[in-house]
């Protein structure tokens, strides 16, 4: 479809004169999704217009005022899950999924990571054999962000224990409701419990929650992996916003604690976040002509020390942590901008762990995007069966 700025505006405007933004806020969120206004690059009937993705940049600033989406609680539905299922899903799952991912009806987790594979995912243990139908899964992951609030899960498994460890692997939906399927909690460095460890006990999941090819997990994987480190590193963020403008408001409030060092400090990250929000609308640009590639991994390492740096100097500012309360308890969402600054600043101590870590991050850059030499991988052609544990 070819759709302009001044077209996309005048939908928007007919949208809004059928739809009040101050009633109901889920229907209001379901008609958007019905008019196309969700993700304008998806196909028409799956939230979409077919149009070109930097048009999603003017549906959101004209629908700015009316309700929104919850970025931390639905952030792996709408950033992985979601562009995952429109890669390699069926037109069935498509129209299955996606509405309710995009309203919040239905929360999704990730179940990739596990206790012996972590870093090198692709040794992961998790089984799913297949009987009849339907596919029976044992096996165990670990730092599952939103486990307790999620109705689906994307869930790699290995299916073929006789091949190499990249070439036996298949994806599925999971049913997080299905019989079998048990969340514990797991506290972090702020007392809370934001992720979990999910046990995996004889689940019964029907072929039709199959996304892809079986066997063909791991490029599914790729998919969701790179779209991941976009979605955490890469997300629109306004020159000066972010992080930055809190640290920038510690600034304004106490030009006492100023001096010429943390005024040199102070430059130095703006700059840099200036070149990380750059090359972030750099790379949603490349993402409108294709998938990502492996450069957003390396927004996800920029974002990740940036924002360590930052959270660390607000609380350098403001000469007090201002978190005194690490009492266990379950959280409903990430929200750095809703919280102090001793919550930003310990939470940020994750970012360079989720969605990949940095040092793993590092290889991916310096094999993928510098073409250095890879690393010697002993066990690459080795069955997994084989493979010492």
């Amino acid at each position: 479809m070819d759709v302009n700025e001044a077209e996309i505006k005048e939908r928007v405007a007919a949208f809004l004169g059928e739809h009040d933004p101050h009633g109901n806020r889920l229907e209001f969120l379901r008609a958007r999704f019905d008019a196309g206004l969700a993700w304008v690059w998806f196909p028409e009937g799956l939230g979409g217009l077919g149009v070109g993705r930097e048009l999603q940049q003017v549906v959101e600033r004209e629908l700015a005022d009316t309700p929104q989406l919850n970025s931390g609680k639905q952030g792996i539905g709408l950033g992985m899950a979601a562009p995952t299922i429109l890669a390699f899903g069926t037109e069935e799952q498509k129209r299955r999924f996606l509405r309710p991912l995009w309203t919040g009806e239905e929360i999704w987790c990730q179940l990739f990571s596990e206790p012996g594979a972590g870093s090198d995912l692709a040794t992961l243990a998790t089984r799913a054999v297949r009987d009849g139908d339907e596919w029976v899964v044992d096996g165990q992951k670990v730092w599952t962000s939103g486990a307790h609030h999620s109705r689906w899960a994307i869930l790699v498994a290995r299916t073929d224990p006789d091949v190499p460890k990249h070439r036996g692997l298949t994806y599925f939906v999971c049913d997080m409701q299905a019989p079998g399927v048990e969340v514990r909690p797991l506290r972090q460095i702020t007392g809370e419990a934001e992720f979990n460890e999910v046990f995996l006990t004889g689940v019964r999941l029907s072929d039709d929650l199959r996304l892809g090819e079986v066997g063909d997990g791991w490029r599914v994987a790729q998919t969701t992996l790179m779209n991941e480190r976009v979605a955490i590193g890469g997300a629109p963020t306004r020159r000066g916003g972010g992080v930055m403008a809190t640290v920038l408001s510690a600034w304004r409030e106490h030009p006492e604690l100023r001096s010429h060092d943390l005024h040199q400090r102070l430059l130095s990250l703006w700059v840099e976040a200036e070149v990380t929000r750059l090359s972030g609308a750099r790379l949603r640009e490349q993402l409108a002509a294709g998938q990502p590639g492996p450069e957003g991994s390396g927004m996800k390492l920029s974002f990740a020390k940036l924002n360590q740096a930052l959270t660390g100097l607000d609380v350098e500012l403001r000469r007090d942590l201002g978190y005194d309360d690490w009492t266990f308890r379950r959280s409903e969402d990430v929200d750095f901008y809703g919280r102090g600054p001793g919550y930003r600043y310990l939470r940020a101590k994750g970012n360079s762990i989720e969605g990949g870590t940095s040092e793993i991050l590092r290889n991916i850059i310096s094999e993928r995007v510098l073409g250095l030499p890879s690393e010697p991988r002993v066990d690459k052609d080795v069955p997994w069966k084989d493979l010492p544990r």
